[in-house]
């Protein structure tokens, strides 16, 4: 497919502008599930339905966390994180979404 050059610059701005603004409705919405997660567990906690030590929460903790990072780091590479248009839909995302 051929493209005028009169058009070609859109393709490199609204395409990490469309990976920012999903990359932010991803984000907003994962930390929302985590907060109602974290309720409902408290809320459990509060009713005696699950006992949890601060002890067991750490030893979960450093279970996962190492393998949450490693895929994280991954990722990094992969998002034009310096790209302005990207940084845009990022924000919008995050805001609106």
């Amino acid at each position: 497919m051929i493209t005028s050059p009169e058009i070609a610059w859109i393709v490199p701005v609204i395409i990490p502008a469309i990976m920012g603004l999903l990359v932010g409705l991803i984000v907003k919405r994962s930390i929302k599930l985590m907060f109602t997660i974290v309720a409902l567990v408290v809320l459990l906690v509060l009713i005696g339905l699950v006992s949890l030590t601060f002890q067991d929460v750490l030893d979960q903790a450093l279970k996962f966390l190492p393998r949450i990072i490693n895929t994280g780091s991954g990722l990094i590479d992969v998002l034009p994180y310096s790209a302005t248009t990207f940084l845009i839909g990022l924000g919008l995302g995050l805001w609106r979404g």
